[in-house]
């Protein structure tokens, strides 16, 4: 009964993303930033965090870690480079109110903790909390990528989804 979704998943191959953390997910045209909004960065989605913990949505290898602790990049096993970007503006905290627990070159879990945030500091400082996901490779490696909005629990709620080129 289940062999035709086999077959038909291993045609294209569909890669899913959940969550890196718990909130609201929204367009990137939503970013109150014009590089993220107008796709600049790349292809992606936002989410407005309810909780100040960023997970690892995979198994995957941190690639850069930010000096000011409020943005990573990660690398999964499909080859997909991403971009969590905690905040806007928010390098200019200059590490107050994050903390990494990663390193460049850390092999990490689905589920890992990589970067706490006090979002209440953040916001009280003037910056928007919002949190863009970006696929920084997306057009080399993907033939679509869809991005799915409403509430997300880190970890669980699957937030993009990239169909890869053969």
């Amino acid at each position: 009964m289940f062999s035709k979704w086999r077959k038909k998943s291993t045609e294209s191959k569909q890669v899913e993303i959940l969550a890196p953390v718990t909130g609201k997910a929204v367009p990137l045209t939503e970013v109150p930033d014009e590089a993220f909004a107008a796709g600049h960065m790349g292809k992606g989605i936002a989410i407005e965090p309810t909780e100040g913990k960023l997970i690892s949505p995979f198994d995957g290898t941190v690639v850069h870690v930010i000096k000011s602790n409020h943005a990573i990049m990660l690398e999964d096993a499909s080859g997909l480079q991403y971009l969590f970007h905690i905040g806007i503006n928010t390098v200019s905290l200059k590490g107050e109110g994050f903390t990494s627990h990663v390193n460049v070159g850390d092999k990490v879990k689905a589920g890992q903790l990589l970067i706490e945030f006090d979002i209440a500091k953040i916001a009280s400082s003037g910056y928007p909390t919002i949190t863009p996901i970006i696929v920084t490779n997306a057009d080399e490696v993907t033939e679509s990528l869809e991005g799915l909005s409403g509430s997300v629990t880190a970890g669980q709620d699957v937030i993009l989804k990239a169909v890869m080129k053969s």
